[in-house]
C-alpha cells in the first residue's frame, strides 16, 4: 500500500512554527518544569533587579535636600531590607502551606473571602502590568544613560522590547528559562564585581567622594525641611523605595513552576533571591553615600557608579548592557505570573474562559498577549518615563502582601498544624508591617500617581464581578436536566440564491437531507434576470420551489430578514435553517475576489432566536475536482465497480 502523502503546511502555519517553535502535547507539561538554577533566573529577576531603580527612587525625592540626602538613603535602604527578609520568611511559610501556588488571590479567598480574594486579584493584575512597563523603561534607561543620542527613541525601544518579551515566552516555559538565566546571572556577577570594587576602593584604597571634576551635591543652598515636613519627605522616599520588594511574591505564585519537590526547591530559591536582593540593594545605597553619587543627567546610580568605579571602558559598557538585559527579562516574571493567575480566575469564571487554556507551547497564550498589549498602552502613556511610571508601582504590591499574610494568620488558626503559634505570630507580623507600608504608599503618592491605582483596582474588582455573574446565568440558562420531551418543530430550509450554479446545487442538496420543506430564495435587484432564472429553474424542475423577493433597494440582507421574520409570524418559522452556499478559493489571495455574502447573513442572524446558519463549502482548486469526479462516477452505470472508482480516484490523485 502506498504511503499517504505528507499534508502540506500552509505558510502561516511554517511562520507560526519558526517563531514560537512546533506544538508540544500536554505530557510535556512536566518536561516544562524549572529547576532552582532557572527558576532564579525567571521568577527572581524583577525582584533582584529592582536595585537598578530603587535607590535612585529614594534620591530622587530626597534630591532638594543636597548632599543631606546621600545620609539618610542608607538608612532607609536598611528599613527597607529588613521589612524585605520578614516579608520572604512569611512567604517561605505559604509555599510550605500552598504548594499548588499561593498567590495572594488565592490565600486571601480561601481564608478571608471571596472579596478579599478579588481586590488581591485586581491589585496583582495591576502590578504586573507595571511591572513590565517600568522593567522595560528601566532597561531603556540603562542604555540611554550609556549612548544619550537614544533617548528620543525611547518609546519604540520600549515597545520592541516588549514585543521580544512576548514572543520570547510564547514559545514556552523552558525556552524562556534558558534565554533568561545567562542575562540574570551576568547582571549578579556584574553586581558583585561593582560591590567588591566599591569597597576594595573604600577600605583598601581609601578613595571615597565623586568623580574627579563631577559637581558636589549642593548643600549651603537648599532649604532643609524640618519637624513634619521631613518626616513627609523621608516616609515618601521610603515607600518610593519600596519598589525593591516587588517581585518578592512570585515564587510563591508559582510553585507548581518548579521541579519536584516543588516546595522544598521554591523555598530555596526564595532565600537565594531574598539574600541576593539584600546585599545588591543595601551595597548600592551604601556605595552611593560613600561615592556621593546623586542621579543626574540622564544618568542613572549605577550607571554613575560603574563611570567612578570602572571608568568609561568594557566592564562599565559591560554593566550597563546587564543591567538592561536582566530589566529587560525583568518583565518576564509578570509574563509568567500574570497569566497564571488569569488562568486561575479564568477557571473560577473571574475572567474570560479562554485566558483558561493553554496554548501550542503550553503557555497561556491568550494571557501573555494581554499583558503585552496593556504594557505597550502605558509606556505610550506614559512616554517610556521610569520616574512617571513608579509612583504607580508598588502599591498594588503592598495591598497583596498584606492580604495574603492575613490570611495566612487564619489559615494557622484554622489548621492548627504543628508550631502554628509561631507561625502565626510571624505571618501577622508581616501583616501589619505590610498594611503599614500600604497606608504609607498610599497617603505619601497619592498625588503624584497613586490615586489612579487607587480608582483602578475597584473598577477591575467590579469588572471580574461582572465576569462571574455573567458565567452564573450563562450556567443557569443552558442548564438542561435531559427530563423534559423534545417537541417536534416545524423545520423550514431557506437556500439563498444567485442562480444555478454548483454551489447552489450542493446547497440544495445538503438541504433537501434536513427537512422535507425547502425553499430556494432569490433577492430580486434585476427583474430581467429574474425571469431568466424562473425559465431555467423550471426547466432544472428539481421539485424546490423558487420564492422571489423584490428588493427595490437591491439590498440583499434586509429582504432576506424580513422573510424570515414574515415566516415566524405565520407560524412556519418553529425553526428556520438558511443554508448558505460559501465559495473556498484555493489561495489564500483568491478571497479577495469574491464577496463575503455567507458571512453578512451569519451576522445578520446572529442575534435571532431560533434561526440557524450553516453553510456549505465549495471548494475550488483540486479538491473540488476530485468531488465533483466522484459525483460524476456515481451517476454513470459503467463505473459502478469499485474498482473502476478506485482507478478514477487515483487518477485524480495524479
Amino acid at each position: 500500500m502506498t504511503a499517504p502523502a505528507p499534508q502540506r503546511i500552509s505558510l502561516p502555519v511554517r511562520f507560526k512554527r519558526l517563531v514560537f517553535g512546533r506544538p508540544l502535547a500536554s505530557d510535556r507539561l512536566e518536561d516544562q518544569r524549572l529547576g532552582k538554577a532557572t527558576a532564579l533566573a525567571v521568577l527572581s529577576s524583577d525582584a533582584i533587579s529592582s536595585v537598578a531603580y530603587a535607590t535612585d527612587q529614594i534620591l530622587f525625592v530626597l534630591v532638594g535636600l543636597g548632599a543631606l540626602a546621600l545620609h539618610y538613603v542608607a538608612p532607609i535602604s536598611a528599613v527597607i531590607v529588613a521589612l524585605l527578609v520578614l516579608v520572604g520568611l512569611s512567604y517561605r511559610q505559604t509555599i510550605f502551606a500552598y504548594p499548588g501556588g499561593g498567590g495572594s488571590y488565592t490565600v486571601a479567598k480561601d481564608n478571608l473571602g471571596t472579596s478579599a480574594g478579588l481586590v488581591a486579584a485586581a491589585a496583582l493584575l495591576t502590578d504586573y502590568i507595571l511591572t513590565v512597563s517600568v522593567s522595560i523603561a528601566s532597561g531603556i534607561d540603562a542604555i540611554t544613560s550609556a549612548y544619550p543620542h537614544l533617548v528620543a527613541h525611547t518609546v519604540r525601544m520600549c515597545i520592541l522590547a516588549i514585543l521580544v518579551l512576548m514572543v520570547v515566552n510564547l514559545r514556552g516555559v523552558r525556552e524562556s528559562g534558558a534565554a533568561f538565566r545567562l542575562p540574570t546571572y551576568a547582571f549578579i556577577l556584574m553586581m558583585i564585581a561593582l560591590i567588591v570594587t566599591g569597597f576594595y576602593h573604600v577600605l583598601v584604597l581609601h578613595d571615597t567622594g565623586p568623580l574627579p571634576g563631577a559637581p558636589a551635591p549642593p548643600l549651603a543652598q537648599v532649604t532643609i525641611p524640618a519637624g513634619f515636613a521631613l518626616g513627609f519627605l523621608l516616609l515618601r522616599a521610603f515607600a518610593e523605595g519600596c519598589a525593591a520588594m516587588t517581585g518578592t511574591e512570585a515564587i510563591s505564585n508559582g510553585v507548581m513552576a518548579f521541579k519536584q519537590p516543588a516546595p522544598r526547591n521554591a523555598a530555596t530559591t526564595l532565600g537565594w533571591m531574598v539574600a541576593i536582593l539584600a546585599v545588591f540593594f543595601l551595597g548600592v545605597s551604601i556605595l552611593a553615600h560613600l561615592f556621593g553619587v546623586l542621579p543626574q543627567g540622564g544618568q542613572t546610580v549605577l550607571s554613575l557608579l560603574g563611570h567612578r568605579l570602572f571608568g568609561a571602558g568594557a566592564w562599565y559598557y559591560t554593566l550597563q548592557y546587564a543591567t538592561f538585559t536582566v530589566l529587560l527579562l525583568a518583565a518576564n516574571t509578570a509574563f509568567a505570573d500574570f497569566p497564571r493567575l488569569s488562568s486561575i480566575l479564568a477557571n473560577d469564571h473571574y475572567m474570560p474562559r479562554q485566558l483558561a487554556a493553554r496554548g501550542d507551547r503550553l503557555a497561556f497564550s491568550n494571557g501573555i498577549v494581554m499583558l503585552a498589549l496593556f504594557a505597550t498602552v502605558l509606556i505610550i502613556v506614559f512616554h517610556g518615563v521610569t520616574a512617571a511610571l513608579i509612583p504607580l508601582y508598588a502599591v498594588g504590591v503592598f495591598v497583596c502582601f498584606t492580604l495574603s499574610q492575613a490570611g495566612m494568620v487564619v489559615h494557622w488558626f484554622r489548621t492548627r498544624d504543628p508550631g502554628w503559634r509561631w507561625k502565626a505570630a510571624l505571618n501577622g507580623l508581616g501583616a501589619v508591617a505590610t498594611g503599614l507600608v500600604s497606608i504609607i504608599q498610599v497617603v505619601t503618592k497619592f498625588t503624584t500617581g497613586a490615586w489612579i491605582i487607587v480608582l483602578v483596582i475597584p473598577l477591575i474588582m467590579l469588572c471580574l464581578l461582572g465576569i462571574h455573574r455573567h458565567y452564573v446565568r450563562f450556567a443557569e440558562a443552558i442548564r438542561f436536566d435531559g427530563r423534559a420531551p423534545i417537541a417536534p418543530l416545524r423545520h423550514t430550509v431557506i437556500v439563498p440564491v444567485n442562480g444555478i450554479t454548483k454551489p447552489t446545487a450542493a446547497a440544495l442538496v445538503y438541504a433537501t437531507t434536513i427537512s422535507d420543506d425547502v425553499r430556494a430564495v432569490y433577492v430580486e435587484v434585476d427583474p430581467r434576470a429574474t425571469e431568466q432564472l424562473r425559465t431555467a429553474w423550471d426547466e432544472w424542475d428539481i421539485g424546490v420551489d423558487l420564492v422571489v423577493i423584490p428588493s427595490p433597494f437591491r439590498s440583499v440582507l434586509r429582504p432576506l430578514v424580513d422573510y424570515v421574520a414574515c415566516l415566524d409570524r405565520a407560524g412556519m418559522g418553529d425553526l428556520v435553517t438558511i443554508v448558505v452556499p460559501e465559495i473556498v478559493p484555493n489561495y489564500w489571495w483568491e478571497h479577495l475576489l469574491h464577496n463575503k455574502t455567507a458571512f453578512y447573513i451569519r451576522t445578520a442572524f446572529l442575534f435571532r432566536p431560533n434561526v440557524v446558519v450553516t453553510s456549505v463549502p465549495f471548494l475550488l482548486g483540486r479538491a473540488a475536482r476530485v468531488r465533483d469526479l466522484m459525483a460524476h462516477d456515481a451517476t454513470l452505470d459503467d463505473v459502478n465497480s469499485r474498482e473502476a472508482v478506485e482507478e478514477r480516484r487515483r487518477q485524480c490523485a495524479q
